[in-house]
């Protein structure tokens, strides 16, 4: 089937329904193969979810996989309504999120305090994005305290690992192997050398951590710190009976008020990650945008709040889930962005290469030998993303403070926020920032805290 050619320059042809532009796969864009093969492995990160809804829900396997799938067809919502992006969870927020729920007991309590966050986070960012007041709310954040969610969420994620009866007690080697050599790969000087000098090492770069996760499935049964991985053939068996029976507002009714009023901090604070990630998505874009002048990507914020939006709505009533519905998948954009930066033929649309990708998500999750092949190590794989997502966290988190006193207030709002959660996290901030800056508590102050290392730089 023959897609519709785009005119030099502009955007890929769409179907316009208002504030969205519908594309179809072989109608509007080219389906590219290479993205799709890739997505049939990358979804052992989505698998990953499972680990955290079976630790703090007590959700079975099946059920799960059951929230995994519905979230993974809402991922394909982001390409088909025209936003250029390969969405996913809201990974440096699952600290506190995971916080926020541990509050309450295990059973329906804990799942209505899950079902109350996602919804109001999912009506927020909806309200935000048709009144286009996301930015102005963001900005009025003052700069410290924004720097110590930031920074509290790297420290949470870093701690859910390596606090006692934790996902490093159980896979200590397999853990410490696997971070290594997923360090090493992401965020290593030597290995940024050796991508640029081969193909194959690029190619390798570019998997993000899929290679320490299938290098788990051999470490973890080495070392007997989990079975060697049954192989089964077929489809995948969801139970979405028992989700919508025990975990849903279907079987379970809707939370008390009391549920949505305890959750609004919590749901604020991450909704501060939520926008950073719409600031980075916009950044990458950009890049591609002085590279492949042949094609106009139109990526509109307020659009990609109603998408993620409604996703969190709709996935708190069908679903819920302590991942949240993300507006972007960070490592997997850079992917897509670079293998869409290298030419038309390459990828002739970056909507072919985004939703090729999240088909191939889809496809994955349906086939039981891929699912059977990462299930002994998912816990494994939620170790190496939330330890991944703590580093970039933090290093954002501190670059976020434009001053040592800045710092301080961040460090002080990080710490709260991991022992007592959003609610006193907020308040000890705004309290700090009055009694330092005085009537300028929201500006803060321009001191730049890297000024001297800057100095040194230059005059080196």
């Amino acid at each position: 089937m023959k897609w519709k050619q785009r005119k030099d320059g502009a955007e890929t042809p769409y179907i316009p329904a208002g504030p969205f532009k519908i594309r179809l796969p072989f109608v509007h864009y080219r389906f590219e193969w290479p993205d799709y093969l890739q997505g049939l492995l990358m979804c052992a990160v989505d698998l990953g979810a499972i680990t955290l809804l079976a630790d703090h829900l007590g959700m079975p396997f099946e059920v799960g996989l059951a929230v995994v799938i519905l979230n993974g067809f809402l991922y394909l919502l982001h390409h088909l309504l025209g936003d250029p992006v390969i969405p996913g969870w809201i990974t440096p927020a699952i600290p506190l999120i995971v916080l926020f729920v541990g509050q309450f007991p295990e059973g329906p309590d804990r799942v209505y305090a899950l079902i109350a966050f996602q919804l109001t986070l999912g009506l927020l960012s909806i309200i935000l994005g048709v009144t286009g007041l996301a930015k102005r709310v963001v900005n009025f954040v003052p700069n410290a305290i924004k720097s110590g969610i930031i920074l509290g969420a790297g420290i949470g994620a870093i701690t859910s690992i390596f606090e006692k009866g934790g996902k490093f007690d159980l896979f200590p080697y397999t853990i410490a192997i696997c971070i290594g050599f997923c360090f090493y790969l992401v965020f290593s000087k030597h290995f940024e050398g050796l991508k640029q000098k081969g193909k194959l090492w690029a190619l390798l770069g570019n998997l993000g951590i899929l290679p320490a996760i299938l290098l788990a499935v051999f470490v973890a049964p080495i070392f007997g710190e989990a079975k060697w991985p049954d192989i089964q053939w077929g489809f995948s068996q969801p139970d979405f009976a028992t989700l919508w029976s025990q975990y849903t507002v279907f079987g379970l009714g809707l939370p008390a008020l009391s549920f949505f009023i305890t959750a609004l901090p919590a749901v604020f604070a991450t909704y501060l990650v939520v926008f950073g990630d719409v600031l980075k998505t916009k950044a990458l874009l950009s890049e591609s945008d002085q590279v492949r002048l042949d094609e106009k990507v139109d990526y509109n914020p307020d659009r990609a709040h109603m998408i993620f939006g409604g996703r969190n709505m709709l996935m708190s009533l069908i679903g819920p889930d302590i991942t949240m519905c993300g507006p972007m998948w960070a490592a997997m954009q850079v992917v897509v962005v670079e293998r869409f930066k290298k030419g038309k033929q390459a990828m002739n649309s970056f909507f072919g290469g985004a939703g090729s990708f999240r088909w191939g998500t889809n496809t994955g999750l349906l086939l039981l030998p891929i699912v059977s092949l990462v299930q002994p190590i998912l816990g494994v794989a939620v170790a190496l993303t939330l330890l991944v997502q703590g580093y970039v966290s933090v290093r954002i988190g501190v670059m976020q403070a434009r001053s040592q006193r800045d710092l301080g207030i961040a460090g002080v709002v990080g710490a709260i926020l991991v022992i007592k959660g959003a609610a006193m996290a907020f308040g000890a901030g705004i309290l700090l920032c009055v009694l330092l800056y005085g009537k300028d508590w929201l500006r803060g102050e321009k001191e730049k805290l890297f000024t001297a290392n800057e100095q040194e730089e230059k005059a080196a």
